[in-house]
């Protein structure tokens, strides 16, 4: 078991070499962009990613405090689910009703990789080549289809 600072230690490291690692890819426009804190330029819709004990996962994250407009957002993701699944070759968990620890609810689209460690840096190239695929297609997409989303901005 690894200790409060231990912990934020490995995932400040590893979170550092996955930033470095992906400022050599620009976005779809050429730009350079921080890709741990991708900016969707929506409010409460975030492109997340997170890594644990046993698996790291990447989420399309909608947190709107109205229920009623995260519902919205999920739909208008409906409308695009084709074009982000065409572009991602892999199928995503959604979910409308993720609640946290903290009781703080919101709704998702997120893929999952297991038996991979954050704490294992064996598994780190695993766990970088599964963000970066995908950071870079959410990328991609999001270029295409955040328009869609204007009315929530």
């Amino acid at each position: 078991m690894y200790t409060r600072d231990e912990t934020k230690q490995i995932k400040e490291k590893f979170w550092t070499k996955f930033g470095q690692f992906m400022a050599l890819s620009a976005n779809s426009e050429g730009d350079r962009v921080n890709w741990v804190n991708y900016k969707t330029g929506i409010k409460h819709l975030y492109f997340r990613m997170d890594a644990g004990h046993k698996s790291a996962s990447i989420l399309i994250q909608m947190d709107h405090p109205d229920i009623g407009i995260r519902a919205l957002m999920m739909e208008q993701f409906e409308q695009y689910r084709l074009l982000l699944t065409g572009m991602l070759g892999e199928e995503w968990s959604w979910s409308e009703n993720d609640v946290d620890s903290y009781g703080k609810k919101w709704s998702s689209i997120s893929a999952t990789l297991t038996g991979v460690s954050i704490f294992r840096e064996e598994d780190w190239p695993d766990l970088m080549t599964f963000f970066k695929s995908r950071m870079l297609i959410l990328d991609e997409f999001w270029n295409d289809a955040k328009h869609g989303f204007d009315l929530f901005g």
